[in-house]
């Protein structure tokens, strides 16, 4: 028997007894279903994904109504999850799907690729879990799986080390159960073949696993080089109006670039002078400023050092408000879509008003 119909069938006799079986997007499975919950695991844990699904799927059942909703809705079920574009993509995506394919998603790993946001191993995921067609993946835990099976040097970002675990990946993949084998070599990864303290004891494949023959599992993957992260400082504007100290500004920001697409506070470099971005921009005199205690946030490529300033404003604006800014009190907070750092900042302006 080849070494390759050995892999698959120590690893699906490993996924019939101790596999994932009962994950929300398992159940009622479509390709819209497998497609969201695909999109919301890369670089995010399932755990953190379940509720995040569980609600999203309540709220958008289709592809259709995700396809009709408005950006703002989709952001704000969105808000906490993180890497953004992801939601701005899958809303695309969505469009795409209802106005090029009729609301049903191609059954080609190909066309599938063609889609905002899809790529080479989320779109092997859609035709292998949902159409159960032969198709290959390779995200983060089958990067991890692969590379110590087989021992492969190098960091997987690389070109050449990514066409070694593509081809690997492919060799492996068999043409019966395709549904269970890609989930088993995630859960895999993802439950046995850790990042660390893997449990190699219990693993189905650690008899021809070259890393564990050789004592040296956590080596592989090998990690990226990298220096320490920049740190970047801003401001965030927490303004209010003395009559009416219950609401807070919020600011749509751009589509695109950091929290793209999502309401935040009113934001300025900390060499600018707030109240001059105040007037210039929103058009209200300063009364008073009140620094409160830094937050710092980590993005992948930078930390943030978050520097709220408690804002009262004096007086009505004197030009009228831009179309991207909107007063917001507590009951109506949970209806903005906000990152989680500019929530827990205005969940404390609420709080300190009781």
């Amino acid at each position: 028997m080849k070494q390759s119909s050995i892999f698959a069938r120590q690893l699906l006799k490993w996924f019939d007894v101790h596999g994932r079986k009962n994950l929300p997007w398992q159940q009622d499975r479509s390709a819209y279903r497998v497609w969201l919950s695909e999109v919301m695991l890369q670089q995010t844990q399932v755990a953190t994904v379940i509720p995040y699904f569980e609600r999203f799927v309540k709220h958008f059942p289709t592809v259709w109504d995700l396809a009709s909703a408005t950006t703002d809705e989709v952001m704000r079920h969105w808000a906490g999850l993180g890497y953004y574009a992801r939601a701005r993509n899958l809303h695309a995506c969505a469009r795409q799907v209802c106005q090029q394919y009729v609301g049903e998603f191609p059954d080609s790993v190909e066309l599938l690729q063609q889609l905002p946001g899809i790529g080479r191993s989320t779109a092997g995921a859609i035709v292998a879990q949902a159409f159960h067609r032969r198709a290959v993946i390779l995200d983060g835990n089958v990067k991890r799986v692969l590379a110590r099976y087989r021992a492969i040097s190098g960091w997987p970002g690389k070109v050449a080390v990514q066409r070694s675990l593509w081809a690997l990946a492919d060799s492996f993949t068999p043409t019966e159960r395709v549904a269970d084998y890609t989930q088993a070599i995630m859960d895999l990864g993802a439950t046995v073949c850790r990042r660390s303290r893997p449990l190699c004891d219990q693993c189905p494949l650690r008899t021809d696993c070259y890393a564990a023959a050789r004592g040296v599992v956590e080596h592989f993957p090998e990690k990226k080089q990298r220096s320490s992260l920049p740190v970047r400082e801003t401001c965030v504007l927490m303004c209010y109006q003395a009559e009416k100290p219950q609401h807070i500004m919020l600011e749509k920001r751009p589509p695109t670039g950091i929290w793209g697409g999502l309401w935040s506070l009113p934001q300025c470099e900390p060499v600018q002078v707030p109240e001059d971005v105040i007037a210039s921009k929103y058009g209200y005199q300063v009364r008073a400023i009140e620094e409160a205690e830094p937050v710092m946030h980590s993005f992948t490529h930078f930390h943030m050092r978050i520097r709220p300033l408690r804002i009262q404003l004096s007086g009505a604006a004197s030009t009228v408000a831009e179309s991207s800014v909107s007063w917001c009190n507590a009951v109506k907070a949970n209806a903005y879509g906000m990152p989680s750092p500019i929530q827990a900042l205005v969940s404390q302006f609420f709080e300190t008003l009781d």
